[in-house]
């Protein structure tokens, strides 16, 4: 079956080579990796001015909408980073569920990596 993520990846993989076709942009993975993240250090920023983080400043509403775009907007970028770094949605989520796993384990303190044993 053609799952949703395969789906993303896919979409993603075709609107990056088709900017870099017509822009003709040839980067090496370090820059790839450079410019991706700093393009999604640009979307967190995006992302923040849609929230109350300012404690000095009266709240306003949250635009959910724009919000939700904004974190889209990531999501763009990180898939891009993932395809540039050789990951296919098949590993995105064999890498995350392992991870995952990894994490419950940290927290319940059986994770065989240092510092993450529970303390009585």
């Amino acid at each position: 079956m053609y799952d949703r993520l395969t789906q993303l990846f896919t979409m993603q993989k075709a609107l990056d080579e088709r900017i870099t076709q017509e822009r003709t942009i040839e980067k090496t993975t370090d820059e790839w990796v450079i410019g991706i993240t700093l393009a999604m250090e640009s979307e967190i920023d995006e992302i923040r001015r849609e929230v109350n983080w300012k404690w000095w400043k009266n709240p306003k509403r949250i635009n959910t909408p724009a919000l939700q775009e904004e974190i889209i907007d990531m999501w763009h970028f990180l898939i891009s980073l993932s395809d540039k770094v050789g990951l296919t949605a098949d590993d995105v989520y064999e890498i995350y569920t392992r991870k995952n796993s990894e994490n419950h384990a940290r927290q319940d303190g059986t994770s065989t990596k240092d510092g993450y044993e529970v303390i009585a």
